[in-house]
């Protein structure tokens, strides 16, 4: 047995009595947060007073949806302006259309369309949902946007199209 620490059931006790077990700390040396990191880190929601005209922003998103979709745009140029899940939605909506499209042997054609009408609603601070609707020469389709004001800049929070 050796003289300078002796074991016990409970722990090994060193030299000077002290228990070198590393599950017991010290009151005094646990450090505890004084705030959330994500709500003081994260995205911060803007009041509608310090966000820019939400119309040419949904307008826009719009036409580089119908882009994408087409194959003509590629998604990251929309990465920016949209969030993590938005982005993962248009990402298999994408991966869909450039496998149909493999498979009818169609090269990607920036498609022909013009922007009809825009409706946008604001159901609180911060916050616009639109709709556009692109007219195109086979049909006509409805993309549907909503708009979060983040960090004093609009972001896509949710987009479906019709």
């Amino acid at each position: 047995m050796n003289s300078s620490s002796v074991s016990t059931a409970r722990g090994s006790v060193g030299v000077a009595g002290r228990r070198s077990d590393a599950s017991q700390t010290l009151p005094s040396k646990v450090i505890t947060p004084r705030f959330e990191t994500e709500e003081f880190f994260g995205h911060q929601p803007s009041p509608r007073a310090e966000l820019p005209d939400p119309e040419p922003m949904v307008v826009n998103i719009a036409h580089c949806i119908v882009e994408v979709l087409a194959g003509a745009r590629d998604l990251e140029q929309l990465a920016r302006w949209v969030t993590d899940d938005v982005y993962a939605h248009l990402l298999k909506r994408d991966i869909m259309a450039k496998r149909a499209r493999a498979a009818t042997g169609r090269a990607p054609v920036r498609p022909t369309f013009t922007v009809g009408g825009v409706r946008l609603c604001e159901p609180r601070d911060g916050v616009v949902e639109g709709v556009v609707v692109v007219h195109g020469r086979a049909r006509s389709r409805s993309v549907c946007v909503r708009l979060e004001g983040l960090d004093r800049r609009w972001r896509a929070t949710a987009i479906n199209v019709l």
